[in-house]
């Protein structure tokens, strides 16, 4: 996906300004070094601490002990370990896909930039790319922004099934929040009879495990990048689709979001809109908006329009006693 400043929870891809050297010359490659490996540690730590960022930061911030925490990491290591593993495959996939396309048609772009944060329940923001979007036509725009998505699916559907046989939702429910269920996931849960499942039921902290929570952080992602606003990727899938009238449905989707949030008091993410709105709704124009698509293209876009409603929850968490 593309934006000018990379803000996005998700994986993106934003734009550089002006790019007047060869794109090799350009790429940096310490810092998404050293962002992947502080990634590959916030999503270890959050894995190993049951992905309860108050058992992370209370000790430390608290109690100013690392006791409770080194206690957790070496019980649950391996669960760490394969929570890592698998969400950042998915991020990779993500990411690399969108780098790819850029290679294959000579667009300037970066090496991936993940972003960790291990004070939230899946111990990162996603990752973004930068590329010089003008320097793309309509069809290389399409190719690009959908090529992520596409990507990070392929790892993400697979994991989250794996995760969904896993669960156990008889066992006792414990913790501060849950997660809430999409509705790809919820079709899952019904296919594969999760023990304990019923419609509308959520996963409580307790009853978490890494596969599950890293298909679900993957199709989080995913179905956000999706939303048709932007530069987003589903910005991009829109407006290389309808033109400007991809403008309308932008704040159209805005406007419901707002609305949304403000209706069941959930500003979960009302910080991305703020900066979605700072940044612009608009798609700025391509190289060139009159190259044809063609119909494969138009039936892949159009079905990838179906990615938000089955993969983004749209309360997201649940808060006990909420």
């Amino acid at each position: 996906m593309s934006n000018p400043v990379p803000t996005k929870l998700p994986s993106e891809t934003t734009e550089y300004p002006d790019w007047s050297d060869p794109p090799t010359q350009q790429r940096r490659t310490a810092l998404p070094i050293v962002l992947f490996l502080l990634t590959c540690v916030s999503t270890f730590v959050v894995g190993a601490c049951q992905w309860d960022p108050n058992g992370l930061i209370e000790p430390i911030f608290g109690a100013g002990s690392m006791i409770p925490v080194r206690k957790s990491i070496l019980s649950n290591w391996d669960q760490g370990l394969i929570y890592m593993a698998a969400v950042l495959l998915i991020l990779l996939l993500h990411e690399f896909g969108h780098f790819f396309m850029t290679l294959v048609y000579k667009i300037p772009a970066s090496f991936p930039f993940f972003l960790p944060f291990p004070a939230n329940p899946i111990g990162t923001m996603g990752a973004v790319i930068a590329m010089q979007g003008n320097a793309a036509d309509r069809k290389e725009i399409f190719d690009i922004g959908i090529a992520g998505p596409l990507a990070g699916l392929v790892a993400a559907v697979p994991i989250a099934w794996f995760g969904m046989a896993e669960l156990d939702l008889t066992a006792p429910e414990k913790g501060w929040v849950a997660f809430r269920l999409p509705l790809l996931m919820q079709w899952f849960a019904d296919y594969i009879q999760v023990p304990g499942y019923t419609a509308g039921s959520v996963v409580w902290l307790s009853q978490l495990n890494p596969l599950f929570v890293a298909g679900w952080v993957g199709l989080l992602i995913t179905g956000l990048n999706m939303m048709p606003i932007g530069q987003l990727d589903g910005g991009h899938v829109t407006y290389t689709l309808f033109g400007k009238s991809a403008h309308s449905i932008a704040r159209i989707t805005i406007v419901i979001a707002i609305a949304f949030m403000t209706y069941h008091e959930a500003p979960t993410f009302a910080l991305m809109i703020v900066l979605l709105l700072l940044m612009g709704t608009d798609h700025p124009p391509t190289r060139d908006d009159s190259v044809k698509l063609g119909p494969f293209r138009w039936a892949l876009g159009i079905a990838s329009l179906a990615i938000p409603v089955l993969c983004f929850p749209p309360l997201v968490l649940k808060v006990a006693g909420g």
